[in-house]
């Protein structure tokens, strides 16, 4: 099986956005694969992460590197 995997670190990305005179902000985080990433989670297992990809079954886990 042709299985690769590497660790990861989330990246957080903070945005804005200026809707009639107001600027919003928001924040999300993704993975270098443009992963997006749930908040809940970064905030469970940290940011951290194994990529495996599997090439035989077109497949990609993410798994955190640690639990808290």
């Amino acid at each position: 099986m042709a299985i690769t995997s590497r660790e990861v670190v989330v990246r957080k990305i903070i945005g804005r956005k200026t809707v009639k005179d107001k600027t919003y902000t928001y924040t999300y985080y993704t993975l270098p694969l443009n992963l997006y990433i749930p908040k809940s989670v970064v905030d469970k297992y940290g940011t951290e992460f194994i990529v495996e990809k599997d090439f035989d079954r077109g497949v990609i886990t993410i798994k955190p590197k640690t639990t808290r």
